[in-house]
């Protein structure tokens, strides 16, 4: 249905209004009526008028009832039965919000008393949603308003419910609490509210100096070290700030803290298509697309090669190059011997830089200092395994030690943080050449140096965006995460800080990354490949009656035991299963690729410096050994909520 300015996106019949809390309904208590969604002008609104007002939508206005007058509503007659939702509310509510409009226009007079109860609220003005209880003759919803007051009751005899709720969420956000089953709360998509509030992440303790290699040695015991704060990771996210309060200032201490909310969305997905991967780039066919003087032709089929299938071995040390920036795609043979010659002689300036430092300067140099005790630590146990790292004079040592030490010079700001060395080690396996390696490892610290910043907005982001995608792929997984106090994925820490470098064996790492180089489908595939891991094990999560001790446990347990064609594989099928939804919600798209992400706010500076940070030079001393607790038997999960079997027809 359309109109001038106005369109009707959603509309079902059968939704009545109860004007009494009696078992027995007589005919004068029940009003029928139509709910629609009607998009007008550059507003959203939901509208409720009864059966013999329904034929015009456009001229609905929110009707104010008389609170102070003798209505039927005000009776203090007790229900007689059990409705399902509290007494307040067992009878339409007579504290109406305040309408938009100030004074009533043309065709707003009802047409009849039962008219007087049609609403039209804007999608804005909602503040929440209570869904009725399970097992209920028919299901109902409450929706209140920002100005505190409720509307009444809508039942939805002939269902409906969850349809509504579907379309409502492709313009809002809905955030379920894990204390209340039943109780949404409301938000626009912009989500400011979810990515203000990680800035206060409190997930770990304040010594956190090291908490980046806790992480990387032990996120098991590490993560249960923590879990007396991971409830504030998104407890906050979602709260509804006092007016003119700064969202980056935490409550008053007087304030009661409000339930924690996870972001929902409610969408259904189609099914998820079959992904077939290719076999691997060769050397044959990348010379069928070097051109004339050297230059690369057709160079997006070859990157879509080069996602679908990966490189064989041994084209990996020229391709790579080209993958992480080193090399330009559109430069000539003789354009790329330049280029080498300008960088070679840059990178042994900056490492003049260092090795010229006496042993009596470096005494009085403190951060130098620590990044070369750092560094000299961590080489000495990356990738020992690996044939071209192990042995106590191993010149791949020397190496390592040698470009991080160079890469600290580079860039001063960030210098060495705690797990650069295990994505700098394949980058060298593969090129065998310093230089190139140094100017590979640069590229590839272009696309992930966020993670190792002290701030850590980067790692929080990308948590918050991984839970996002899973709420989306699979709201029953997340709901039992939750219940088991793992709805943080604080587990997923290390997957995300070094591209799932210690959970694959080294031949896979190597295919995976060069997977993710290419930047295809979208820019966050890496967090695809978390859900995809997560899909893999969901039934054994669940199904197994798991904790929260052995969820971390279970998870840490995969390292070295996935495969990586079927994590690739299903990372993609989740990608087009995601892609193909009509009704992707607007963030979800953001994190996806597919708009354009949203201008970002300037966040208010923090009023202390944040508790998580990585290690960085000088190191700190070791902190006493974390032990885990024991999980907290208590946790249930909470029964899902029957579904209702009617859906709604959707304009």
């Amino acid at each position: 249905m359309e109109g001038a300015g106005y369109r009707v996106v959603f509309e079902k019949g059968g939704v009545y209004l109860h004007t009494s809390a009696k078992k027995h309904q007589d005919p004068d208590s029940l009003i029928a009526g139509v709910i629609r969604v009607v998009e007008k002008d550059s507003d959203v609104l939901l509208q409720w008028v009864p059966v013999e007002d329904a034929g015009d939508s456009t001229q609905i206005l929110f009707s104010k009832k008389d609170v102070s007058g003798g209505d039927s509503c005000t009776s203090e007659e007790e229900p007689t039965f059990d409705p399902g939702y509290e007494p307040d509310w067992a009878v339409i509510s007579t504290v109406r919000p305040q309408s938009r409009h100030s004074e009533p226009t043309r065709g707003a007079e009802p047409s009849s008393p039962r008219g007087s109860w049609a609403f039209s609220v804007s999608l804005g003005e909602l503040k929440s949603i209570r869904r009725s209880k399970p097992g209920l003759s028919w299901a109902y919803l409450v929706l209140v308003t920002q100005a505190g007051g409720s509307l009444p009751a809508l039942h939805f005899h002939r269902g409906g419910t969850r349809a509504l709720l579907r379309v409502l969420s492709r313009y809002l956000l809905l955030a379920s609490s894990p204390q209340d089953s039943r109780l949404y709360l409301v938000f626009p998509h912009d989500s400011s509210a979810l990515s203000s509030s990680f800035h206060h992440l409190q997930l770990f303790d304040q010594d956190s100096s090291n908490v980046v290699s806790r992480f990387l040695q032990d996120p098991y015991s590490t993560t249960f070290s923590s879990f007396s704060r991971v409830t504030n990771f998104f407890r906050g996210a979602l709260q509804p700030h006092p007016e003119g309060a700064s969202p980056d200032l935490p409550p008053p201490p007087d304030d009661e803290p409000e339930p924690g909310f996870e972001v929902i969305s409610c969408v259904e997905l189609g099914p998820r298509p079959a992904v077939e991967r290719a076999p691997p780039v060769t050397e044959e066919e990348w010379a069928h697309h070097v051109g004339p003087e050297g230059r690369l032709q057709q160079v997006p089929m070859l990157k879509a090669r080069i996602f679908s299938g990966g490189l064989s071995p041994g084209l990996r040390r020229e391709a790579w190059k080209f993958l992480l920036g080193y090399l330009s795609w559109e430069g000539s043979a003789e354009e790329h011997k330049a280029h080498v010659r300008k960088k070679t002689d840059e990178y042994f300036r900056m490492k003049l830089q260092w090795k010229s430092v006496s042993p009596e300067q470096e005494r009085r140099n403190s951060l130098l200092h620590g990044y070369r005790s750092l560094i000299e630590r961590d080489v000495s146990r990356t990738d020992r395994t690996n044939k071209f790292y192990e042995g106590p004079e191993n010149p791949g040592l020397g190496l390592l030690n040698d470009i991080l030490l160079t890469y600290c010079m580079y860039h001063f700001d960030l210098g060495y943080v705690q797990g650069m060395s295990d994505l700098l080690s394949p980058i060298l396996y593969v090129i065998q050449n310093e230089v190139d390696a140094f100017w590979c490892f640069c590229g590839f610290m272009e696309l992930v140096h966020g993670n190792f910043e002290e701030s850590q907005e980067t790692m929080k982001r990308q948590l918050g965006q991984l839970l996002l995608l899973l709420r989306v792929l699979d709201p029953p997984l997340c709901d039992f995460l939750d219940s088991q106090d793992s709805g943080s994925l604080c587990f997923c820490f290390r997957w995300l800080l070094i591209w799932f470098k210690r959970e694959f064996p080294f031949p896979d790492v190597l295919r995976l990354w060069e997977v993710l180089w290419t930047g295809l489908p979208g820019p966050n595939l890496h967090l695809l490949v978390a859900c995809a891991i997560l899909d893999m094990e969901r039934d054994t999560l669940m199904l197994s009656g798991f904790g929260s001790n052995e969820i971390l446990k279970h998870i840490n347990e995969l390292t070295m035991k996935l495969s990586v064609e079927d994590v690739l594989t299903r990372a993609e099928a989740l990608y087009r299963q995601l892609t193909a939804c009509p009704e992707l919600p607007h963030n979800v798209q953001e994190v996806l690729g597919l708009v354009p992400p949203a201008e970002p706010q300037s966040p208010s500076p923090p009023t202390s410096p944040l508790p998580l940070s990585p290690t960085r030079a000088p190191p700190a001393p070791p902190p006493p050994e974390d032990t885990a607790p024991q999980p907290d038997s208590s946790l249930e999960i909470l029964p899902e909520e029957e579904e209702e079997e009617e859906e709604s027809a959707e304009s």
